[in-house]
């Protein structure tokens, strides 16, 4: 929880500093909330504006004695005041004239710390048929930043007070941002709606649902055109042809001032002609197959083969067929058994001399 806690005070740290003026407010920053605005030529926000500066200073006493002697000292010119604004944590200064009759600013200050804009809840989704969508609760667009029934403080003071307003209309103050408007909704808490919670809405507290800069431009209403073409002067609108060709545009004649002038160029006097050269045979281009290594490969182990099983090549003559016996020539018969054997006649011994 420490490292969310640091986390979440790092990034309030930069959501309050201003590019043009940094460090000025801190997180224990006080100031002087303006609650009431009667001089509508001021541009003073009620709730959302601090007055943390006076003619360069920053205010660090909560004396209001001493905050309406420095503007009547104003009288007849004017009084320069530093607003921090809890819409992006912004500081803008403001330059007023104070009227010499009666100089006052026509505005009701209240002594407050800047850290209770911090106590809003950002609406992040809404359930149909549930007390928020009934009350008019917009998802995402919308924040609750307090009630005119008592002041609510912390994650869980929104949580306690609807539980003591159960079955009961309960009075919320609500910013939208898309719209830059604060109304009052009226909301009933309910248990017995048909789903989860007692207003039937996601809510989002901490650092990182402080309330954001206004949009400069509202959203566009549903079926509104968001992009608005414009027709040049040079578009012209042409009747439809009633052929069943297309019709061809018609292209006025181009000025010879719009074309691109080449500049003179000198061109150099042609050769004089002269026999061509003759010319050389074309060499035969061996190309080189990607598998001529595995051809010779496997034909040099088919030739090794062929030479140790005496395959005849194929270009050598065949061996001649063998003679043909003729009709007159008649082998002599095997000879006749007489069943008994043969006895070996022993060769004669022969006498040398």
């Amino acid at each position: 929880m420490s490292v969310f806690g640091a986390l979440n005070r790092f990034i309030s740290r930069l959501d309050s500093e201003s590019p043009a003026q940094k460090n000025r407010v801190g997180h224990g920053a006080f100031g002087f909330q303006v609650l009431r605005n009667k001089n509508h030529e001021i541009p003073m926000e009620p709730w959302y504006d601090f007055v943390v500066g006076i003619n360069g200073r920053q205010i660090d006493d909560p004396d209001p004695n001493l905050f309406a002697t420095e503007v009547r000292n104003c009288a007849g010119s004017t009084v320069a005041l530093t607003l921090w604004n809890a819409k992006g944590q912004r500081l803008r200064d403001l330059h007023i004239p104070v009227p010499t009759p009666s100089p006052t600013l026509g505005v009701t200050l209240q002594w407050t710390a800047l850290a209770t804009t911090d106590d809003v809840w950002h609406v992040l989704d809404v359930i149909p048929d549930s007390p928020a969508d009934i009350a008019g609760l917009l998802p995402y667009g919308d924040y609750i930043i307090g009630t005119p029934e008592g002041l609510v403080h912390g994650e869980s003071g929104l949580g306690e007070l609807v539980e003591d307003y159960l079955s009961r209309p309960l009075r919320l103050y609500v910013y939208n941002h898309e719209y830059a408007v604060t109304r009052l909704v009226t909301i009933t808490p309910s248990r017995s709606w048909g789903g989860n919670g007692a207003l039937g809405c996601v809510l989002g507290f901490g650092a990182l649902h402080h309330l954001p800069l206004p949009l400069t431009e509202p959203p566009a209403a549903p079926g509104e055109t968001l992009f608005e073409t414009t027709r040049l002067s040079s578009d012209v609108a042409r009747p439809l042809s009633s052929s069943s060709h297309p019709p061809v545009a018609s292209y006025p004649p181009v000025q010879s001032s719009d074309l691109l002038v080449p500049a003179a160029m000198s061109v150099p006097p042609p050769l004089p002609s002269s026999p061509a050269p003759p010319r050389q045979a074309r060499k035969s281009r061996h190309i080189a197959s990607p598998n001529r290594a595995f051809d010779e490969y496997f034909n040099e182990f088919e030739q090794k083969s062929k030479e140790e099983d005496f395959v005849p090549k194929a270009k050598a003559t065949p061996p001649p067929p063998p003679p043909k016996l003729d009709a007159a020539t008649h082998l002599p018969p095997p000879p006749v058994s007489t069943g008994e054997p043969e006895q070996s006649k022993s060769p004669e011994p022969e006498l040398i001399d």
